[in-house]
């Protein structure tokens, strides 16, 4: 079953701009993924296993680095990847 997911990360940091990058750059090497970037938060498309284990891991990380973070995110039950625009 194919997902689709809206997320955004906000590291409670002056320090944002570099963590947000880093985590979205991490989601884009996953080449099981369609990632897609706009100014507000980013789009992920996938496999549902595939999306649900790479955001897990990803999240850990920023966790173990920025533990004063926050995660905004919003689940569709089927890929939306064709009809978003970045």
């Amino acid at each position: 079953m194919r997902i689709s997911l809206d997320i955004s990360l906000y590291p409670l940091t002056e320090d944002y701009v570099e963590p947000i990058l880093h985590f979205i750059k991490q989601l884009e090497m996953n080449d099981k993924l369609i990632v897609k970037r706009n100014s507000l938060s980013t789009q992920v498309f996938g496999e549902y296993r595939d999306v649900m284990d790479c955001i897990d891991a990803e999240m850990e990380t920023v966790f173990t680095r920025l533990p004063h973070s926050v995660f905004a995110m919003k689940f569709i039950g089927t890929d939306r990847a064709d009809v978003v625009d970045t």
